[in-house]
């Protein structure tokens, strides 16, 4: 009896020892197979040497949503809670903003008016649909200043699975780029050329915007390349990024070798270029017509020794966005969304970050690039549908189109290249020809750099209403959203990311969903089958029980 009193005590202070040594060490088990639950490297370096709090308010709370959406909530809280074992000043709070009917209304007016604007679902369960009204936002705070998050990766014709599947593949590098803005001070700079005819400030108002959050930007011109050459490269030097929006003036030889130097030197850039001259809004006449010509840039050459080539032909294609136009004579006219082949809808076939998880981009008269080969590694980043044809020029384009049959078997030249990344050591444009000016560091080889080309300066051009630029990918007339913002900021994170944060948006996260069509038709039979096969099991144990208890003491 002392000895089993003794092992007892033994195993009391053992329990306690261990207890009590567990309370000082704290790991946590990702079991997931596709490790959802595990922070990136990348993003725990964000928040690893915050010192003060960051909070939290996720707004995405409640009972009365899809049950996919009470998903995509329980995924943002085990992902907060991942961030914030890393780093105990990250804070959060769940906030439903309409549970009290008395302030439900201010509420959603306060949130819409900061940019948090609701989201409305169908909602179906057990049969019936209904409609429910959500806000799948967070807002993060540190040291006085606020950003938005999304929690809704939106994307063209998803289903609410689909969108909810989208949202939680996106949500690590939606938080971990929320904390990067809060955290990280800005110290890269881009220059927005000007002086070869780029677009004019309105008109990337909504892009320079949102990259504002995130770099020093400026404005930058090569009109003194003639006069002090080595100060303009001197000058350039000094940003990290270069963006060239729809130049429509040619480049002189001078400033092409000042730009092939800054590559030389590491400096990446990117490249919106129209090789054919036509405006959607030159249709727009008595006539609804104009002619597209090739529009001579002088870069033929530069972006040849990279290994690309921009080739001034139209693209157009069966899968494209719509043109809206006045249909009818006087009052009777409407507007109307009709097929429209030059606004190519381009998607990617890679997983590659700056595409990954993307929504359609939408092009306007865009062009096809070829690749070329060199030692340049290239990643075709959008393409155009299957069902697409080249259109040469000069030609023709009229509003007419809109009226007439196509025939899908003249589209056979399958998917186009719209836009392409360049990364590696590039070889000088100039190597081994006369150079236009001498300079003193005239690299024929550069160190490790990267690039994107675009054919199609519209991408980054943001529509003007009333005076007022609108937000760049929303199509005023149809509602739609494309993702145009989100293409070209991915594209410049990727340039300039020396973190690697960007990378998490190729994370692929297996999300699985329940049936509800089935769930309804099936219902009945499973509450039944829940309630009476347990206790058809508990009576059949009974009776075998009172059987063999009977035939055990039966004599």
């Amino acid at each position: 009896m002392k000895k089993n009193s003794k092992h007892i005590v033994i195993l009391l202070v053992a329990l306690l020892a261990i207890n009590y040594i567990s309370s000082f060490v704290f790991k946590r088990f990702d079991l997931t197979k596709d490790k959802r639950y595990t922070l990136s490297a990348s993003a725990i370096n964000v928040i690893k040497d915050v010192e003060a709090p960051i909070i939290v308010d996720v707004f995405l709370s409640g009972d009365d949503f899809p049950a996919e959406f009470r998903r995509l909530q329980n995924e943002t809280k085990q992902l907060l809670e991942e961030f914030s074992s890393k780093n105990s000043n990250i804070f959060f709070n769940f906030i439903n903003p309409l549970e009290d009917d008395a302030t439900r209304e201010r509420n959603i007016q306060q949130l819409t008016d900061r940019g948090l604007t609701p989201m409305q679902l169908s909602v179906q369960e057990s049969g019936k649909a209904s409609q429910a009204i959500i806000f799948p936002w967070a807002l993060a705070s540190f040291n006085d200043q606020t950003v938005i998050i999304p929690l809704v990766k939106n994307k063209i014709g998803a289903s609410q699975q689909e969108l909810v599947t989208n949202s939680v593949q996106h949500l690590e590098y939606a938080f971990a780029d929320g904390f990067s803005k809060l955290t990280k001070p800005k110290h890269k700079k881009i220059a927005f050329l000007i002086g070869n005819g780029e677009l004019k400030g309105r008109y990337t108002e909504s892009f320079r915007k949102i990259l504002s959050e995130y770099y020093k930007i400026a404005p930058f011109t090569l009109d003194s390349v003639t006069k002090n050459p080595e100060r303009t490269l001197k000058q350039l030097d000094t940003f990290d990024l270069i963006i060239s929006a729809k130049p429509t003036e040619a480049f002189t030889e001078e400033e092409k070798q000042v730009l092939d130097q800054y590559t030389m030197n590491g400096g990446k850039s990117l490249w919106l270029i129209d090789a054919v001259a036509m405006e959607k809004d030159s249709l727009y006449n008595a006539t609804g017509s104009n002619f597209a010509v090739t529009r001579e840039l002088n870069l033929t050459d530069f972006f040849f020794k990279y290994g690309v080539r921009i080739n001034p032909v139209i693209v157009s294609t069966l899968y494209s966005a719509p043109i809206t136009l006045a249909m009818g004579e006087g009052s009777e006219s409407q507007f109307q969304h009709l097929r429209w082949p030059y606004s190519p809808l381009a998607s990617a076939n890679s997983s590659h970050p700056i595409v990954n998880n993307l929504n359609l981009v939408k092009f306007d008269f865009a062009n096809q690039i070829d690749t070329l080969k060199n030692s340049i590694k290239k990643t075709i980043l959008l393409e155009s549908a299957l069902l697409t044809k080249l259109e040469g020029t000069p030609r023709e384009i009229s509003l007419e189109v809109v009226t007439q049959e196509l025939d899908p078997a003249t589209f056979n030249k399958g998917n186009q290249n719209l836009a392409v990344l360049l990364e590696g050591e590039f070889t000088s444009v100039y190597a081994n020809r006369v150079k236009p000016i001498q300079l003193k560091n005239n690299e024929a080889k550069s160190v490790p750099t990267k690039m994107v080309v675009i054919a199609d300066g519209d991408v980054i051009k943001n529509d003007v209403y009333k005076n007022v630029p609108q937000e760049l990918g929303f199509d005023r007339w149809t509602g739609q959203t494309y993702g145009n913002k989100e293409f070209l900021l991915n594209a410049v994170n990727y340039l300039l990311d020396d973190d690697g944060l960007i990378n998490i948006r190729s994370k692929e996260i297996d999300v699985a969903f329940l049936n509800q069509e089935k769930i309804a038709d099936e219902k009945t039979k499973w509450q039944l089958i829940n309630i009476l096969f347990p206790l058809l099991i508990l009576g059949a144990f009974g009776v075998i029980f009172n059987f063999l208890r009977r035939k055990k003491y039966a004599h």
